[in-house]
């Protein structure tokens, strides 16, 4: 199980998973020592409560065996007839057999403190039983004998605590051979059903209350601090594809403040840089024109045709190098707004216009969904791509793998490709394998730009068969 693409991203569900992750460890911190203290308490109070008990049943054994042996049936009779009392006392022949409820250490407390009580205060009787049975499985008077067997007169207001229904302590004595007393009881409150909870469904529901409101709390603060740093995330991929981009608003912490603060004076040092780099450059290219034709002029003056030539070949270099550049800083001006851009269509229009007599561009059946990018850019790049694969191989393949996170398309042709040994080399400006006179070898590198600009990538390969692959990744981040 690839457990890294549950793990949260952001910081808004990172910070409420650890939250919540913290609340929960105080909660449990919390409750194991508050259930430590309590139960410690608890168990003294039972321990107490169940050697008062037991106090009370040595006394009640010390009464019958104050009576003639006549005389205990018919006070028994006497006391039931007058609707029982605390305890449900009977003399059986036999010991009944007990159904015990399971072991937990709240019934191991009572049972040793009622143990030690009646020893200690009957040290005459050496068989002692304590026991605790649920009231349906509880046995009295006989074996089979049921608690709900006998009237209610008898037991149900001694024995019975309707609905809850709690473990009913039994301690059997054997007074004499043939002989047992029979004692059944509800401990006290709040001990009487021996629960042994760390903790009950009404805390439960508490802390699953405080938890939302913490958490609900949390995700309204936290919301509020992480707006401007989302907007500074978001600025950010922005700058990355139009430098032209409005000033962030300075807010939140002191913190984001400074960083929002930061990325404004950044962002226009940078569009000032590029405005002033961009400005000295056109200037440049524009005002050597105004020399290479005065040069081209006096050159027509040289009396040697030799020379002539060789004056005008430098200065036809020199021209090229000047309408390169030029061309360099047009075809690579992404001063456009960032809108969805349809590449099918794109693509379908670059490929009309290049089909023609022994000339294809193959373009693939899918559909491509809209990609935010610049228009003209995007255009100026896949014609340089496109256009390179017509003249060098004529016919022109194309594969496009359209997904969530990017938008990746193959052009690949039957051209003769390029030599191992220059394939970084290409993508520098004025570097051309052709002999001839057609291009200044910026095709490629202003496309590799554009694409960079957008956050992309391209590489490019030779096939086996022959041929050049070209394959561009285009990202969705703008999306």
């Amino acid at each position: 199980m690839n457990w890294k693409k549950w793990w949260p991203t952001s910081l808004m569900a990172r910070t409420l998973w650890f939250t919540l992750l913290a609340v929960f460890l105080a909660q449990m911190i919390a409750t194991l020592i508050w259930y430590g203290q309590s139960k410690r308490r608890d168990l003294e109070g039972l321990d107490s409560a169940a050697a008062s008990m037991a106090t009370m049943f040595a006394s009640t054994v010390n009464f019958f065996e104050s009576l003639p042996l006549q005389y205990r049936h018919i006070v028994l009779d006497q006391i039931r007839n007058m609707g029982g009392t605390r305890f449900f006392v009977s003399f059986n022949e036999e010991e009944i057999r007990i159904d015990p409820i399971p072991v937990s250490r709240m019934k191991n407390t009572a049972v040793q403190a009622i143990e030690t009580v009646l020893h200690d205060k009957l040290p005459r009787l050496d068989v002692i039983r304590v026991e605790f049975s649920r009231p349906e499985t509880l046995h009295v008077l006989s074996n089979d004998i049921l608690l709900s067997d006998l009237p209610r007169s008898w037991a149900h207001y001694t024995l019975s605590l309707e609905p809850l229904n709690p473990p009913i302590l039994v301690v059997q004595l054997e007074l004499a051979e043939g002989e047992w007393l029979y004692i059944a009881a509800l401990l006290p409150p709040p001990y009487t059903s021996l629960e042994d909870e760390i903790i009950t469904g009404q805390q439960v529901m508490f802390l699953l209350f405080i938890t939302a409101l913490l958490l609900l709390f949390t995700y309204t603060m936290i919301r509020r601090q992480t707006k401007p740093l989302r907007q500074l995330a978001d600025a950010a991929n922005a700058l990355s594809m139009d430098i032209y981009q409005p000033q962030l608003k300075e807010e939140g912490a002191s913190e984001l403040v400074t960083a929002t603060r930061a990325f404004n004076r950044m962002q226009q040092r940078l569009r000032r840089y590029i405005d002033d780099r961009e400005h000295l450059f056109s200037s440049i290219s524009h005002d050597l024109k105004t020399p290479i034709t005065r040069l081209r002029l006096r050159a027509e003056l040289l009396e040697d045709d030799s020379k002539i030539d060789k004056f005008n070949k430098d200065l036809d270099e020199l021209e090229m190098m000047v309408k390169g550049a030029l061309q360099t800083v047009r075809d690579t001006d992404l001063h456009e707004n960032l809108v969805q851009v349809d590449l099918s269509e794109m693509l379908r229009s670059i490929s009309e216009s290049h089909n023609r007599e022994q000339i294809r561009v193959h373009l693939p059946e899918v559909e491509i969904a809209p990609v935010a990018g610049k228009p003209l850019a995007l255009k100026r790049c896949l014609s340089n791509l496109i256009e390179n694969g017509v003249k060098y191989g004529q016919t022109v393949w194309l594969d496009v793998d359209d997904s969530s996170d990017a938008v990746v398309i193959r052009i690949w042709d039957q051209g003769p490709g390029i030599p191992d040994e220059k394939m970084d080399s290409v993508f520098e400006p004025y570097v051309r394998l052709a002999k001839d006179d057609e291009g200044h070898g910026l095709g490629l590198g202003i496309a590799r730009n554009i694409l960079h600009a957008h956050g992309g990538e391209i590489t490019i390969r030779n096939l086996k068969q022959g041929g050049l692959e070209v394959t561009l990744t285009l990202p969705r981040l703008m999306d």
